[in-house]
């Protein structure tokens, strides 16, 4: 069967099942089921054997809950950060209900030189309509940049190949409708997606490599190509995808009914039973503070060029830290399976809604060397909320953003919980998660979750996370 029909069955498989969420696992969940007309993904990428690209094949089921006109995909490899270290991702192939689709690229903050645009407009021959199904295909190209500090590359000197958020992103919002947030050229995320039932990634790649996913393992089986393997996974919820290719040594370990996959490219000498010790620590921590763990599998790759850390729904991308850093980098990027993971939040308008609260997580559970509210100048506390388009118009871009909603803004939430009470300020935190778990929160459901707390919320209109009282 051919990776279309593959993909084209397992689609028409996920529409059956969309209809029987009151019978999975979901059920037991302490959160609000998915929503039930979320978007069905299935996913496949070829990885070279050079580790130095990937051609892929997405189709997306896509249920608006109003009307549109066209389909909106972000291509988010073409941003500046990413599409300067000769990373790119290119769409050559639209279908829309099975018949060949015009699709409009354009720039949105990609550079100049670069071979496309993050910004992918399908006009629809016929408007959708609220409740309607629309089926998708896209064939891409995906080019890895070498030794990148990002979530897509592959290393000159090891073999091993990274990327995250690699390949078209439906943008939809519930509500709202489709973002066009402009890519910009800061060090930060800048994607808002729904979660999407994961129904089918499959990597084929040369069978002496091993493959990191997304969701759980769903098995192997022989590609097409004499020496190649098919790896599977698949998730009921998840709102990106991560894969990491190479020569690998993996180790595995049950921790609190979570499977932890943990992995480095053969040779580094990387301990990687420090790191699921880490884990342990942070993961145990961290549901004590915010509830259960959203993912029952977590995928974890210590990247031999990366810095620090870049989160995924249920995975991670590790830098070779020294390993007195490990165990804050750790607690933040777990921190993310609850914010942004969980609880989604559109990155290039609210970005605060994921950093700020993954530090404040992060320093509860692991420390780290953010300052204390009261030692940070009045004059700093503000600009928590301004989205990623503020950034590139102040001195100093990248340590702006990171000093501003990363410190401040974990700073301030740390402020608030003591001018409020920690048990009143904890309790509404995990409502808070509960409430918007598998939506895409906005800074008003923070200040609903804080009603009852005025203090927490005259902190957090202090440093511009919230608008002031009023307004």
């Amino acid at each position: 069967m051919s990776p279309r029909a593959r993909i084209g069955l397992a689609v028409l498989l996920a529409l059956v099942v969309l209809v029987c969420d009151a019978c999975s696992g979901a059920k037991t969940q302490p959160f609000p089921s998915p929503w039930a007309d979320r978007p069905v993904v299935s996913l496949g990428f070829d990885v070279a054997a050079d580790l130095h690209s990937a051609t892929g094949q997405e189709t997306v089921v896509f249920t608006p809950d109003q009307a549109t006109c066209e389909l909106v995909f972000r291509n988010w490899p073409n941003k500046p950060t990413t599409a300067r270290a000769g990373n790119s991702l290119v769409v050559d192939q639209v279908t829309v209900d099975g018949q060949e689709a015009a699709a409009q690229n354009s720039a949105d903050g990609a550079p100049d030189d670069a071979p496309a645009g993050t910004l992918l407009r399908i006009p629809l021959a016929t408007c959708a309509q609220p409740g309607q199904h629309i089926t998708v295909v896209l064939d891409f190209r995906l080019t890895l940049g070498e030794d990148v500090d990002e979530r897509i590359g592959t290393s000159s000197t090891d073999q091993i190949a990274w990327f995250g958020t690699a390949f078209p992103l439906l943008a939809w919002e519930r509500g709202q409708g489709w973002q066009r947030d402009p890519a910009v050229p800061v060090n930060g995320e800048m994607a808002v997606s729904e979660d999407f039932r994961l129904t089918s990634l499959e990597v084929t790649a040369p069978s002496k490599f091993q493959v990191m996913g997304t969701g759980t393992a769903a098995g192997t089986r022989r590609g097409a190509d004499a020496g190649t393997t098919v790896h599977q996974f698949t998730a009921s919820a998840v709102r990106d995808v991560t894969v990491t290719v190479g020569q690998l040594d993996v180790t595995d370990r049950t921790i609190d009914g979570v499977n932890v996959h943990v992995a480095a490219a053969q040779g580094t000498e990387t301990d990687l039973s420090a790191w699921t010790d880490e884990v342990a620590v942070a993961q145990k921590a961290l549901v004590k503070l915010l509830g259960p763990m959203p993912y029952q599998d977590l995928w974890l790759t210590v990247v031999p060029s990366q810095s620090s850390g870049i989160e995924f729904p249920g995975a991670v991308q590790f830098g070779a830290v020294d390993p007195n850093a490990r165990a804050p980098l750790v607690a933040h990027e777990l921190a993310h399976m609850w914010f942004y993971g969980l609880v989604g939040n559109d990155q290039g308008r609210d970005p605060w809604l994921d950093e700020s609260f993954a530090t404040y997580a992060q320093l509860l559970t692991a420390g780290g060397d953010t300052p204390a509210f009261g030692d940070i100048p009045q004059a700093d506390r503000r600009d928590v909320g301004k989205p990623m388009t503020y950034w590139p118009h102040v001195r100093h871009p990248n340590t702006a953003y990171y000093d501003t909603v990363y410190n401040v803004g974990a700073a301030a939430l740390l402020q608030a919980r003591q001018s409020a009470g920690a048990d009143a300020f904890d309790a509404a935190v995990r409502e808070y998660v509960r409430r918007n778990a598998y939506a895409v929160a906005t800074p008003k459901d923070v200040e609903a979750a804080f009603a009852d707390l005025p203090q927490a919320l005259a902190v957090l209109r202090e440093v511009g996370a919230l608008p002031s009282a009023g307004r």
